[in-house]
């Protein structure tokens, strides 16, 4: 069978180190092209994956069978829509938009053209995080009190870019970037949210987006969760810390896959996902616990995905519904951190 012809948009951080290593690993997927205006990164994606570069989009659409948008966060809605509308299914990387309504639309957009429409929430693989909701589904920590998760980094000069110094046109700043994994997570795990409060604050000279950020969710089966994103965490906590009726689960350290993704592993590698048994998280309490095995970290799966919705009619690896989910409390928090209230969802 043929394979599906991708074209990617954007060869930054998550197109170059993300996604073309992902597709070019992922059986049935073919990286035919890329859209990048950079001459050394199109001289890359010839070299390095056999792709065609193209330096705008107009470009791309009779080159591909896919479009996978991996371009900053402004141009995703609007990049989507024109694919959509030329008849391409899509993958968006987080953040899918600024607004629930502007995702809403894209949502629209492809049910009416009966295409696929998918976020890259790619940290629902974490193993780290498959490992909690092993944990969970397996009943090893009783019922789930709280819900404690973590991406801290000590960043006291920033790296600049459009991330950090961008306004809020750019849709940067930590509470759209990492906070939207930490909230998916959250929402997978635990379900919806129904109070919101948030703290966000910028630190560093310099910045125009926050960049370090707090956000409280109350879910509406009465867990909660803390959520912190930073880059001025000089002592950073526990990646995940989840207390239960029963047993509580303490994890240091961040999933591998990025890490050996930006080391030029290949996701096809056996060992890619597999944490070190010295990282393993604990399960127990404090006076009684063991070590817990982190589940392999799964990226690949993702792409995989893809592929058997657009060959088996298999419903999308990640439900653009469910990040509408996300984008609305993204949306409250920042209302909460703006008018310092609590902020509640029907």
């Amino acid at each position: 069978m043929t394979d599906i012809r991708v074209g990617l948009v954007g060869y930054g951080t998550a197109g170059a180190y993300f996604h073309a290593p992902l597709i070019h690993a992922t059986p049935g997927l073919s990286l035919a092209a890329v859209v990048t205006g950079n001459p050394a990164r199109q001289a890359e994606v010839a070299e390095k994956y056999g792709a065609t570069p193209v330096a705008d989009v107009e470009e791309l659409w009779s080159r591909c069978d896919l479009v996978v948008v991996a371009s900053p966060n402004r141009t995703h809605v609007a990049t989507a829509a024109a694919a959509l509308t030329r008849g391409l299914p899509v993958v968006v990387d987080k953040p899918l938009a600024r607004t629930a309504e502007e995702g809403r639309e894209l949502v629209r957009l492809a049910k009416e053209r009966g295409l696929m429409l998918t976020v890259f929430q790619n940290r629902r693989w974490d193993g780290d995080f498959l490992t909690i909701r092993r944990l969970v589904e397996q009943g090893r920590l009783g019922e789930v009190l709280r819900f404690e998760s973590r991406f801290e980094r000590w960043r006291p000069v920033p790296k600049g870019g459009w991330r950090e110094t961008g306004g809020a046109e750019e849709i940067g700043g930590l509470l759209y970037d990492l906070g939207s994994h930490l909230v998916d997570q959250a929402l997978q795990l635990l379900g919806p949210a129904r109070e919101v409060y948030c703290e966000s604050d910028v630190r560093r000279e310099g910045v125009a987006s926050d960049d370090d950020t707090f956000i409280a969710l109350t879910h509406a089966g009465g867990a909660r969760s803390h959520l912190w994103m930073s880059s001025v965490a000089a002592w950073r906590g526990p990646r995940f810390r989840v207390l239960g009726s029963s047993a509580g689960f303490v994890k240091y350290g961040m999933d591998v896959q990025e890490e050996r993704l930006r080391a030029g592993m290949s996701p096809g590698s056996p060992e890619f996902g597999e944490d070190d048994e010295g990282s393993w998280g604990l399960l127990g309490t404090e006076e009684a616990h063991r070590a817990e095995r982190t589940e392999p970290g799964a990226y690949l799966d993702f792409y995989r995905g893809v592929v058997a919705t657009l060959r088996e009619g298999a419903p999308p690896p990640v439900d653009p519904e469910s990040v509408i989910d996300t984008l609305t409390v993204i949306e409250a928090a920042h209302l909460s951190a703006t008018q310092r209230i609590v902020t509640h969802l029907g």
